[in-house]
């Protein structure tokens, strides 16, 4: 069984992110769900929003995925994973996310650790051609 992961970030950010992955690996739309958090939503909106989205899917181990430490849609995010089998990790880039999906199939700590390897390792300078 597949790890889920769920990305809660500012809108647009979680579904642009999440476009992006699917670009990449098509066959995975159902096992990345991904949750905007309106700047007009209260957080009460948003853990709600979460909650829909989530309806009717099986419990299971998640990955969630989420922009900035301390703003609303981490906060939420928190919310939303007390009691569930959740890893949180802000930052999330590009190169977080598509390793994360690549390696979903593996245990959560060992997913946690790639996640967070792809996101460090995505961030480089380049410099422009001579």
């Amino acid at each position: 069984m597949n790890n889920r992961i769920f990305i809660v970030a500012h809108a647009p950010l979680a579904q642009a992110l999440k476009a992006c992955a699917m670009h990449v690996y098509p066959e995975c739309a159902q096992e990345v769900l991904a949750l905007d958090v309106q700047a007009d939503d209260s957080p009460e909106q948003s853990l709600q929003a979460a909650a829909q989205l989530w309806s009717g899917i099986p419990e299971g181990d998640v990955l969630v995925l989420t922009d900035v430490l301390g703003a609303t849609p981490a906060n939420v995010a928190q919310q939303w994973a007390r009691g569930r089998q959740a890893k949180i990790i802000a930052g999330v880039n590009l190169p977080m996310l598509l390793r994360s999906v690549c390696y979903r199939h593996e245990p959560m700590a060992g997913l946690v650790q790639r996640a967070m390897t792809g996101g460090a390792l995505g961030v480089v300078e380049i410099s422009p051609p001579v």
